[in-house]
Protein backbone atom coordinates (compact mmCIF):
# COMPACT_ATOMS: atom_id res chain seq x y z
CA UNK A 1 0.00 0.00 0.00
CA UNK A 2 1.86 3.16 -1.20
CA UNK A 3 0.10 5.37 1.28
CA UNK A 4 1.55 3.61 4.30
CA UNK A 5 4.89 4.00 2.85
CA UNK A 6 4.92 7.51 2.41
CA UNK A 7 2.95 7.69 6.07
CA UNK A 8 6.32 5.38 7.52
CA UNK A 9 9.05 7.84 5.67
CA UNK A 10 7.16 10.48 6.94
CA UNK A 11 6.85 9.18 10.83
CA UNK A 12 10.86 8.50 10.65
CA UNK A 13 10.85 12.36 9.84
CA UNK A 14 9.10 13.42 13.03
CA UNK A 15 5.59 14.41 11.06
CA UNK A 16 1.96 13.12 12.70
CA UNK A 17 0.68 11.23 10.33
CA UNK A 18 -3.14 10.16 10.88
CA UNK A 19 -5.34 8.73 7.70
CA UNK A 20 -8.68 9.44 6.22
CA UNK A 21 -11.00 6.10 4.84
CA UNK A 22 -13.67 4.25 4.41
CA UNK A 23 -16.12 2.48 7.15
CA UNK A 24 -15.14 -1.10 6.89
CA UNK A 25 -12.70 -1.14 4.37
CA UNK A 26 -9.63 -3.77 4.15
CA UNK A 27 -7.26 -0.36 3.74
CA UNK A 28 -8.67 0.96 6.93
CA UNK A 29 -7.57 -2.45 8.64
CA UNK A 30 -4.26 -2.17 7.61
CA UNK A 31 -3.69 1.33 8.53
CA UNK A 32 -5.11 0.63 11.93
CA UNK A 33 -3.06 -2.61 11.98
CA UNK A 34 0.26 -0.06 11.52
CA UNK A 35 -0.84 2.22 14.62
CA UNK A 36 -1.52 4.91 12.76
CA UNK A 37 -4.89 7.47 13.91
CA UNK A 38 -7.61 6.81 11.41
CA UNK A 39 -10.89 8.75 10.68
CA UNK A 40 -13.61 7.34 8.73
CA UNK A 41 -16.48 9.36 6.71
CA UNK A 42 -19.60 7.71 5.17
CA UNK A 43 -18.99 7.59 1.30
CA UNK A 44 -19.04 4.83 -1.50
CA UNK A 45 -17.80 4.73 -4.79
CA UNK A 46 -19.54 5.71 -7.84
CA UNK A 47 -21.12 2.91 -10.12
CA UNK A 48 -19.34 2.99 -14.11
CA UNK A 49 -22.72 3.17 -15.91
CA UNK A 50 -26.28 5.30 -15.29
CA UNK A 51 -27.73 4.04 -11.87
CA UNK A 52 -29.96 5.55 -9.61
CA UNK A 53 -27.52 4.58 -6.26
CA UNK A 54 -25.75 7.43 -8.21
CA UNK A 55 -27.83 9.43 -7.08
CA UNK A 56 -27.47 8.45 -3.20
CA UNK A 57 -23.40 8.17 -4.00
CA UNK A 58 -23.58 11.64 -5.10
CA UNK A 59 -25.14 13.15 -1.99
CA UNK A 60 -23.03 11.20 0.09
CA UNK A 61 -19.73 13.02 -1.31
CA UNK A 62 -21.30 16.26 -0.67
CA UNK A 63 -21.98 15.62 2.61
CA UNK A 64 -18.51 13.81 2.71
CA UNK A 65 -16.55 17.11 2.18
CA UNK A 66 -17.77 19.37 4.91
CA UNK A 67 -17.25 16.18 7.42
CA UNK A 68 -13.53 16.30 5.78
CA UNK A 69 -12.78 19.85 6.72
CA UNK A 70 -13.93 18.78 10.30
CA UNK A 71 -11.24 16.13 10.54
CA UNK A 72 -8.26 18.36 9.46
CA UNK A 73 -9.36 20.81 11.52
CA UNK A 74 -10.16 18.34 14.57
CA UNK A 75 -6.43 17.17 13.42
CA UNK A 76 -4.55 20.16 12.23
CA UNK A 77 -3.45 19.63 8.87
CA UNK A 78 -0.48 21.11 7.81
CA UNK A 79 -0.64 19.18 4.72
CA UNK A 80 -3.18 16.55 2.79
CA UNK A 81 -2.03 14.26 0.87
CA UNK A 82 -4.47 12.61 -1.65
CA UNK A 83 -3.60 8.25 -2.06
CA UNK A 84 -6.29 7.83 -5.47
CA UNK A 85 -9.63 6.14 -4.68
CA UNK A 86 -12.88 7.61 -4.30
CA UNK A 87 -12.61 8.80 -0.73
CA UNK A 88 -9.60 10.92 -1.72
CA UNK A 89 -12.27 13.35 -3.83
CA UNK A 90 -13.84 14.28 -0.69
CA UNK A 91 -10.83 15.10 1.22
CA UNK A 92 -9.14 16.59 -1.32
CA UNK A 93 -11.64 19.24 -1.86
CA UNK A 94 -12.00 19.71 1.62
CA UNK A 95 -8.54 20.35 1.69
CA UNK A 96 -8.54 23.37 -1.24
CA UNK A 97 -11.91 24.98 0.14
CA UNK A 98 -9.70 24.84 3.78
CA UNK A 99 -6.31 26.63 1.94
CA UNK A 100 -4.49 23.81 3.29
CA UNK A 101 -1.23 22.66 0.65
CA UNK A 102 -2.64 19.19 -0.97
CA UNK A 103 -0.33 16.79 -2.91
CA UNK A 104 -1.76 13.70 -5.11
CA UNK A 105 -0.05 10.56 -5.98
CA UNK A 106 -0.90 8.68 -9.02
CA UNK A 107 0.58 4.74 -8.69
CA UNK A 108 -0.75 3.67 -12.75
CA UNK A 109 0.70 5.09 -15.97
CA UNK A 110 -2.84 7.07 -16.06
CA UNK A 111 -4.13 9.60 -13.91
CA UNK A 112 -7.92 7.80 -12.56
CA UNK A 113 -10.56 9.78 -12.38
CA UNK A 114 -10.42 11.41 -8.79
CA UNK A 115 -6.63 12.59 -9.87
CA UNK A 116 -8.08 14.27 -12.83
CA UNK A 117 -10.52 15.91 -10.72
CA UNK A 118 -8.11 16.98 -8.04
CA UNK A 119 -4.89 17.69 -10.42
CA UNK A 120 -6.02 21.53 -10.76
CA UNK A 121 -6.03 22.11 -6.96
CA UNK A 122 -3.28 20.10 -5.69
CA UNK A 123 0.37 21.82 -5.56
CA UNK A 124 2.46 18.93 -6.31
CA UNK A 125 1.47 15.60 -8.44
CA UNK A 126 3.64 12.67 -7.14
CA UNK A 127 3.57 10.73 -10.74
CA UNK A 128 4.66 6.41 -10.65
CA UNK A 129 5.87 6.99 -14.52
CA UNK A 130 5.82 10.24 -16.75
CA UNK A 131 2.25 10.86 -18.57
CA UNK A 132 2.19 12.92 -21.44
CA UNK A 133 0.80 16.38 -20.58
CA UNK A 134 1.43 16.29 -16.85
CA UNK A 135 4.73 18.71 -16.76
CA UNK A 136 5.66 21.13 -15.34
CA UNK A 137 6.24 22.61 -11.76
CA UNK A 138 3.38 20.63 -10.04
CA UNK A 139 4.48 17.27 -11.77
CA UNK A 140 7.33 15.03 -10.19
CA UNK A 141 8.15 11.47 -11.24
CA UNK A 142 8.91 9.67 -8.18
CA UNK A 143 8.28 5.79 -8.77
CA UNK A 144 5.81 4.31 -6.25
CA UNK A 145 5.80 3.89 -3.00
CA UNK A 146 7.33 0.61 -1.79
CA UNK A 147 6.91 -1.05 1.77
CA UNK A 148 9.79 -1.58 3.86
CA UNK A 149 9.75 -5.36 3.14
CA UNK A 150 9.78 -4.90 -0.53
CA UNK A 151 13.08 -2.76 0.06
CA UNK A 152 14.58 -4.92 2.73
CA UNK A 153 14.42 -8.32 0.87
CA UNK A 154 17.07 -10.00 -0.30
CA UNK A 155 17.90 -13.03 -2.79
CA UNK A 156 19.00 -14.87 1.10
CA UNK A 157 16.47 -14.16 3.37
CA UNK A 158 13.94 -14.83 0.41
CA UNK A 159 15.53 -19.01 0.01
CA UNK A 160 15.42 -18.48 4.08
CA UNK A 161 12.13 -18.04 3.94
CA UNK A 162 10.46 -20.21 1.61
CA UNK A 163 13.48 -23.39 2.86
CA UNK A 164 14.88 -23.28 -0.97
CA UNK A 165 18.50 -24.43 -1.52
CA UNK A 166 20.33 -21.40 -2.42
CA UNK A 167 21.52 -23.29 -5.55
CA UNK A 168 18.12 -24.01 -6.52
CA UNK A 169 16.44 -22.43 -9.75
CA UNK A 170 13.09 -20.59 -8.81
CA UNK A 171 10.42 -19.33 -11.16
CA UNK A 172 7.64 -17.68 -9.05
CA UNK A 173 4.15 -17.30 -10.67
CA UNK A 174 1.69 -14.45 -9.15
CA UNK A 175 -1.22 -12.88 -10.55
CA UNK A 176 -2.17 -10.35 -8.17
CA UNK A 177 -4.37 -10.71 -5.27
CA UNK A 178 -7.37 -11.28 -7.26
CA UNK A 179 -5.13 -14.12 -9.50
CA UNK A 180 -5.51 -14.90 -13.14
CA UNK A 181 -7.52 -17.54 -14.46
CA UNK A 182 -5.19 -17.44 -17.83
CA UNK A 183 -2.54 -17.56 -15.99
CA UNK A 184 -3.07 -19.79 -13.79
CA UNK A 185 -4.03 -22.47 -16.27
CA UNK A 186 -0.97 -21.61 -18.72
CA UNK A 187 1.56 -21.94 -15.96
CA UNK A 188 -0.07 -25.20 -14.61
CA UNK A 189 0.15 -26.47 -18.07
CA UNK A 190 3.46 -25.54 -18.53
CA UNK A 191 5.54 -26.54 -15.94
CA UNK A 192 2.67 -28.74 -14.02
CA UNK A 193 4.72 -31.69 -14.86
CA UNK A 194 7.48 -32.62 -12.90
CA UNK A 195 9.43 -29.27 -13.48
CA UNK A 196 12.88 -28.65 -13.78
CA UNK A 197 13.43 -26.03 -10.94
CA UNK A 198 10.95 -24.70 -7.75
CA UNK A 199 7.89 -22.93 -8.97
CA UNK A 200 5.93 -20.89 -6.53
CA UNK A 201 2.63 -20.36 -8.00
CA UNK A 202 0.51 -17.70 -6.01
CA UNK A 203 -3.10 -18.09 -7.76
CA UNK A 204 -5.86 -15.86 -6.07
CA UNK A 205 -8.03 -17.34 -3.08
CA UNK A 206 -10.61 -17.32 -6.01
CA UNK A 207 -9.23 -19.64 -7.81
CA UNK A 208 -7.78 -21.96 -5.23
CA UNK A 209 -9.81 -24.94 -5.68
CA UNK A 210 -9.99 -24.93 -9.52
CA UNK A 211 -5.96 -24.89 -10.07
CA UNK A 212 -5.61 -27.12 -7.05
CA UNK A 213 -7.90 -29.70 -8.94
CA UNK A 214 -5.91 -29.22 -12.20
CA UNK A 215 -2.71 -29.20 -10.88
CA UNK A 216 -3.39 -32.52 -9.20
CA UNK A 217 -4.16 -34.10 -12.93
CA UNK A 218 -0.10 -33.27 -13.19
CA UNK A 219 2.66 -35.20 -12.06
CA UNK A 220 4.17 -31.75 -10.41
CA UNK A 221 6.10 -33.85 -7.46
CA UNK A 222 7.48 -31.66 -4.70
CA UNK A 223 9.21 -28.89 -6.57
CA UNK A 224 5.44 -27.47 -7.47
CA UNK A 225 4.20 -25.28 -4.78
CA UNK A 226 0.72 -23.64 -5.65
CA UNK A 227 -0.47 -21.03 -2.88
CA UNK A 228 -3.70 -19.04 -2.56
CA UNK A 229 -2.02 -16.16 -1.91
CA UNK A 230 1.27 -15.19 -0.85
CA UNK A 231 1.73 -13.31 2.63
CA UNK A 232 6.07 -12.66 1.93
CA UNK A 233 5.17 -12.05 -1.51
CA UNK A 234 8.36 -9.31 -1.66
CA UNK A 235 10.32 -12.33 -0.03
CA UNK A 236 9.54 -15.05 -2.99
CA UNK A 237 10.00 -12.12 -5.81
CA UNK A 238 13.62 -11.69 -3.88
CA UNK A 239 14.22 -15.78 -4.16
CA UNK A 240 13.22 -16.08 -7.82
CA UNK A 241 15.92 -16.11 -10.47
CA UNK A 242 12.67 -15.39 -12.92
CA UNK A 243 9.12 -13.74 -12.18
CA UNK A 244 5.58 -14.28 -14.07
CA UNK A 245 3.18 -11.83 -13.33
CA UNK A 246 0.48 -9.54 -14.09
CA UNK A 247 1.12 -5.40 -14.54
CA UNK A 248 -0.81 -3.87 -11.85
CA UNK A 249 1.39 -2.33 -9.26
CA UNK A 250 3.99 -5.39 -8.34
CA UNK A 251 5.90 -4.05 -11.46
CA UNK A 252 7.28 -1.62 -9.11
CA UNK A 253 8.05 -3.92 -5.85
CA UNK A 254 9.61 -6.63 -8.65
CA UNK A 255 11.62 -3.97 -10.31
CA UNK A 256 12.56 -2.36 -6.79
CA UNK A 257 14.01 -5.96 -5.42
CA UNK A 258 15.48 -6.44 -8.77
CA UNK A 259 14.31 -9.33 -10.53
CA UNK A 260 13.51 -10.21 -14.34
CA UNK A 261 9.87 -10.57 -15.74
CA UNK A 262 7.80 -12.30 -18.20
CA UNK A 263 4.78 -9.50 -17.73
CA UNK A 264 1.33 -10.47 -18.99
CA UNK A 265 -0.99 -7.68 -18.54
CA UNK A 266 -4.76 -7.99 -17.64
CA UNK A 267 -6.36 -6.60 -20.92
CA UNK A 268 -9.19 -5.42 -19.17
CA UNK A 269 -7.59 -2.74 -17.03
CA UNK A 270 -8.70 0.42 -16.36
CA UNK A 271 -6.92 2.85 -19.29
CA UNK A 272 -4.99 -0.42 -20.09
CA UNK A 273 -2.72 0.71 -17.59
CA UNK A 274 -1.30 -2.73 -16.73
CA UNK A 275 -0.09 -3.17 -21.10
CA UNK A 276 1.50 0.15 -20.23
CA UNK A 277 3.31 -0.60 -17.03
CA UNK A 278 4.29 -3.90 -18.96
CA UNK A 279 5.29 -1.97 -21.89
CA UNK A 280 7.65 0.76 -19.40
CA UNK A 281 9.74 -2.54 -17.72
CA UNK A 282 9.98 -3.65 -21.19
CA UNK A 283 11.07 -1.20 -22.69
CA UNK A 284 14.29 -0.48 -20.16
CA UNK A 285 14.59 -4.02 -21.08
CA UNK A 286 13.69 -5.20 -17.53
CA UNK A 287 10.73 -7.41 -18.84
CA UNK A 288 9.28 -9.62 -21.48
CA UNK A 289 5.51 -8.44 -22.27
CA UNK A 290 3.24 -11.42 -23.24
CA UNK A 291 -0.33 -10.36 -24.07
CA UNK A 292 -2.77 -12.12 -22.09
CA UNK A 293 -4.05 -14.04 -25.37
CA UNK A 294 -1.15 -15.41 -26.08
CA UNK A 295 -0.30 -16.49 -22.92
CA UNK A 296 -0.64 -20.34 -23.64
CA UNK A 297 1.02 -23.15 -21.86
CA UNK A 298 3.17 -23.96 -25.00
CA UNK A 299 4.74 -20.01 -25.29
CA UNK A 300 5.36 -19.43 -21.52
CA UNK A 301 7.11 -23.03 -21.06
CA UNK A 302 9.08 -22.08 -24.05
CA UNK A 303 9.67 -18.39 -23.23
CA UNK A 304 10.86 -19.51 -19.15
CA UNK A 305 13.13 -21.63 -20.94
CA UNK A 306 14.92 -19.12 -22.83
CA UNK A 307 15.28 -16.94 -20.28
CA UNK A 308 16.74 -19.61 -18.07
CA UNK A 309 19.10 -20.61 -20.45
CA UNK A 310 20.41 -17.25 -20.59
CA UNK A 311 22.15 -16.30 -17.38
CA UNK A 312 23.26 -13.24 -19.33
CA UNK A 313 20.29 -11.78 -20.29
CA UNK A 314 18.97 -12.61 -16.65
CA UNK A 315 21.36 -10.46 -15.24
CA UNK A 316 20.88 -7.43 -17.54
CA UNK A 317 17.06 -7.87 -17.01
CA UNK A 318 17.64 -7.72 -13.00
CA UNK A 319 19.97 -4.60 -13.78
CA UNK A 320 17.74 -2.59 -15.82
CA UNK A 321 15.02 -4.12 -13.35
CA UNK A 322 16.73 -2.14 -10.28
CA UNK A 323 17.68 0.99 -12.61
CA UNK A 324 14.18 1.64 -12.72
CA UNK A 325 12.84 0.47 -9.39
CA UNK A 326 13.34 3.47 -7.42
CA UNK A 327 13.02 2.23 -4.13
CA UNK A 328 13.62 5.73 -2.82
CA UNK A 329 9.91 6.61 -3.77
CA UNK A 330 8.52 7.33 -0.48
CA UNK A 331 11.31 9.79 1.17
CA UNK A 332 11.23 11.42 -2.25
CA UNK A 333 7.27 12.44 -1.68
CA UNK A 334 7.75 12.87 1.86
CA UNK A 335 10.07 15.26 1.41
CA UNK A 336 8.21 17.35 -1.03
CA UNK A 337 5.23 17.24 1.69
CA UNK A 338 7.33 18.55 4.67
CA UNK A 339 8.45 21.23 1.93
CA UNK A 340 4.79 22.53 1.18
CA UNK A 341 4.43 21.90 5.03
CA UNK A 342 7.07 25.14 5.43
Amino acid sequence: MPALAIARALSARGADVSFVGVRRSGASARVLEQGYSHDTIQLKGFARRLSVRNLVTAAQAALAVPAAARILRRRKADVVIGAGGYVAGPVGLAAWLTRRPLLITEADSHLGITNRLLAPLAKRVALAFPISGRRGERYMVTGRPVSLAVREATRTSGRRAFRIDPDETVVVVVGGSQGAQSLNRAAIGAFGDAPPFTVIHSCGPANYEESAAQLALRDHGSRYRLEPYLDNLPEAIAAADLVVSRAGGSVFEIAAIGRPAILVPYPHATGDHQAKNAGWMAEAGAAVSLPDYACTAEKLRGLVGALLSDPRRLEAMSESARAIGRPEAAEVIAEAVLELAG
